[in-house]
């Protein structure tokens, strides 16, 4: 049985791109939220965006591993993940996280 305390985890997060503010959204991600996340240590691992959908699926869904659930734990309670997530909200609505155990293949 894994250790949830041991083996890596994985930050879901879900939102949409408010009206009118894609292009500066997708500048913050390329030159702020990728590189602040990755030096804070959470691995960028998946990225998926929906164009349409007939159904409201959020339009951005994306996940991040950390080594383990206390180093998930350090990040989200870090000054520079509230000032990255804070940055983030400017850009989209319906934000929602959740972590989970690390699977190795996609999850929701």
């Amino acid at each position: 049985m894994s250790d949830l305390n041991k083996d890596p985890v994985k930050l879901l997060m879900q939102w949409d791109i408010k009206s009118e503010r894609e292009q500066e959204y997708f500048e913050f991600v390329v030159r702020e939220w990728v590189p602040g996340i990755t030096r804070l240590g959470l691995e960028p691992t998946g990225a998926w965006y929906t164009a349409y959908s007939a159904t409201h699926q959020s339009q951005i869904m994306t996940e991040g591993l950390a080594e383990d659930l206390e180093t998930m734990r350090r990040i989200l309670k870090s000054k520079e993940w509230q000032r990255l997530h804070e940055r983030l909200i400017e850009f989209v609505n319906n934000y929602k996280q959740k972590v989970v155990r690390n699977t190795g293949e996609f999850q929701l």
